[in-house]
This record gives structure tokens, sequence and C-alpha cells, in this order.
């Protein structure tokens, strides 16, 4: 059952688990207007539906054939994807026990039915409140202060569950590294102040070129940046970072003690997981070129190997000279040797 409820506020979303169809019906009608709301029947088409839809609050009924309420709630806490998501109990089920396993399972409240409906607009209110207000603050944990875009410890925290995502379902994974080439001298030649505001301007430019969803630009440290791009291909990868090259290029920030330019510009590593052997990446910007060559990935690999790859990268692209692109591609095959 995946019917929407249209009248909602669009920052809010809301799940509703529940076989009986009576009590969908009811708890849409209180609930109307606040939250887009999705529904599931039961708990293993709940975990579908918070996979997919990605649920700001689930109202989640504990009796239900096969995966009932208790076993859904521990699957969600057991997944670091889901385990921070509120979860409101509703049951007939009145009991002391009953409600004191609810809350050391880890949901966020009990409600009984029948459900009163001035009681449940007000507790998912609260909690939508909450999660909003949570969700505000994690934002601003994982932002860096001068630039804007993620910071590092977003950066890491991203990148782990990128890499677990990609080895549980195989997927393409890359990695971009981005330096600022000659940036000390910049701020020699400029003024720390300059330096700060051409960080912004970069960071800009960078976040500008990755607007797909799942795509995170941060700012890895001091003038470096990091772009993790899931589900995407080595080509593709080395297209989005021509793209980021170009935008750098279009703030035409003046470097006068740049020995490759006149202007600021970036180097870039290129790391990518893939499925099949490295493919040649094809340079088709004015300054961008790009140097690939085979690797594949160690047995018991982890996001540290897409790390190296990509700093090997990044260090080939400045050694040959700065303002270019060079590209490292792995295999994702237990069975192959990591090749530094």
């Amino acid at each position: 059952m995946d019917a929407v409820n249209e009248n909602f506020v669009p920052q809010s979303r809301l799940l509703i688990v529940d076989d009986d169809p009576h009590s969908l019906r009811i708890l849409n009608a209180i609930l109307q207007g606040v939250a887009k709301i999705y529904f599931a029947t039961s708990g293993e088409e709940a975990l579908r539906q918070v996979a997919k839809h990605a649920p700001d609050l689930i109202l989640l009924d504990v009796d239900m054939p096969g995966l009932g309420g208790h076993a859904t709630c521990t699957a969600l806490k057991a997944d670091p994807e889901t385990a921070e998501l509120p979860v409101i109990f509703v049951t007939a089920r009145a009991d002391t026990a009953s409600e004191t396993q609810a809350l050391a399972l880890g949901a966020a409240d009990f409600i009984h039915k029948p459900v009163n409906p001035p009681v449940v607009l007000a507790r998912v209110k609260t909690q939508l409140a909450l999660k909003q207000k949570s969700d505000q603050l994690r934002r601003l944990i994982m932002m860096d202060a001068l630039t804007g875009i993620a910071n590092r410890r977003a950066f890491d925290d991203s990148l782990s569950r990128e890499w677990k995502r990609a080895l549980r379902h195989n997927e393409l994974l890359s990695l971009l590294m981005i330096d600022i080439d000659y940036f000390k001298r910049y701020n020699d030649a400029y003024g720390h102040p300059a330096g700060d505001a051409c960080l912004r301007q970069v960071a800009g430019a960078i976040a500008g070129a990755t607007k797909r969803a799942g795509d995170l630009a941060a700012r890895y440290g001091g003038e470096e940046f990091a772009v993790i791009l899931p589900h995407t291909s080595a080509q593709d990868a080395h297209t989005i970072a021509e793209r980021i090259c170009a935008g750098v290029r279009a703030l035409a920030l003046a470097h006068g003690d740049s020995p490759v330019a006149p202007h600021v510009t970036i180097s870039v590593g290129v790391a990518n997981l893939s499925d099949t052997g490295g493919a040649e990446c094809t340079p088709r910007c004015v300054q961008c070129s790009a140097q690939c060559s085979n690797f594949v990935l160690i047995k018991h690999a982890t996001q540290g190997t897409l790390l190296a790859l990509a700093d090997q990268a990044l260090y080939a692209a400045k050694r040959s000279g700065r303002a270019q692109i060079a590209s490292r591609t792995g295999r994702l095959d237990p069975d192959r040797i990591f090749h530094a």
C-alpha cells in the first residue's frame, strides 16, 4: 500500500504502519495536513517504505502478522541509518509491561487504541517538531563554519555509509579529492581574509557542480575538499570533476603568484570502485587532463582504501603540474589484490 495524503507540510514525512485498514483511515483523517503521509500494512513493507521515503516519524502498530511492531522497531534501531528515527507505538495493548517494553526498544512514545484524536495530533506534532530541531542541530554540527558546506565529520560519516552500501549492493562509488593550487602563496600575496573568501567561493563552485541526491561536497581540511559520488562510474566522476574545474575557472579569482595560471586553479584526484576494469579517461576541458591506471581492491578493503586511491590520484595531478585531473580506478573484487 503506497497511497499518499497530498495535503501535507513538505518538510515532514510520516509513515503509518497498521494491518487494519480502518485504523489507517482514522489516523489519516486525524493527521490530515500535518505531514506527507505514507502507509504500510506490515513490518516488512514498513522497512521498504523507510528505505524509499526516509520518514521523519513512524506510527507503528504492535500486533501484525509476519514481522510485528516490536521486531520492526528492533530492526530500525539496529541499522545506523535509521537508529535515530522516532517511533510511536499505536496499539490496543494497555498494560504497563507492554508500554515499558516499547520504550525499552527505543520508542519515543506510546498511544493506546482506540485513539483519542487530540492526543494523537498533539503527540505527533511534538515528535515532528523535536525531529525538525534535531535535524537542524545535526546540520549545524555537520557544517563547515567558514564555507557553509559539509565538514570533515560529515564527510567521514557519509563515506562510511556509502562504502557499506556499495559493498552490500555491489554498487559503484566514486570519490574526488580537490586541492587549491598554491593556496599558501595566495594567502601570502593577498592576505588571510582574501584567502577565506577564496575558500568560500571555491566551495560554492564545488557544491554547485554536485547537486544530485546523495552527492556530498565537503571541506576536508585547510584548502582541500572532497566529494562523495554514490552510484557514479569512473567516466561520470571524471565528467563531474571537469565541471568543478570549469566552475572554479569561471570564478576568475586572480592569483598573480601561481606558476600555473594567472587565476586560482585546482587539482583533482578521482577514485572509483567499479565492477569492470579501469576505463580510459578522456580529457574534455581546456585545463583538465587525466592520467588513468588500473587499481584493484584488497580482500578486506575499507573506505580508507578508496581514500588512498583518491590521495594517490590527487598527488599524481599535483606532481604532473597541477591544474588538472588524475584518476585511479579500483575494482570491487574480493579476490584481487590492491597494488599501491
